[in-house]
């Protein structure tokens, strides 16, 4: 298994909302119209920022006040990373945008 893949298989890595512009609402915008994400995990070298095609099924927005800012949001996806398709799993505090998560080995 890639090296890379491994570190990130550790569950509850810290994790934050990536990307451009990481704001409650443009999460919020990508979670329920986009369906991709970005997710960094700062812990790595220089920081991985992944971009995860969002599994709706699988993830729960029940717990999150978007309007607030408040609550959690519990988001799995897919991706590639490295050539290995991956599941990434994660739970996000929309008042900080960060949260822990992990990737799982398909």
């Amino acid at each position: 298994m890639d090296q890379l893949v491994e570190r990130l298989c550790v569950e509850n890595r810290q994790v934050t909302v990536g990307g451009p512009a990481p704001t409650v609402a443009e999460f919020h915008r990508r979670l329920t119209d986009i369906g991709y994400v970005f997710l960094l995990f700062p812990e790595t070298k220089g920081g991985t920022d992944l971009g995860v095609r969002v599994t709706k099924e699988a993830t729960d927005l029940s717990a999150a006040d978007f309007t607030g800012a408040t609550g959690t949001v519990h988001l799995e996806g897919t991706l590639t990373l490295n050539y290995m398709p991956v599941r990434c799993v994660a739970d996000i505090d929309l008042s900080t945008l960060s949260g822990t998560g992990h990737l799982v080995a398909r």
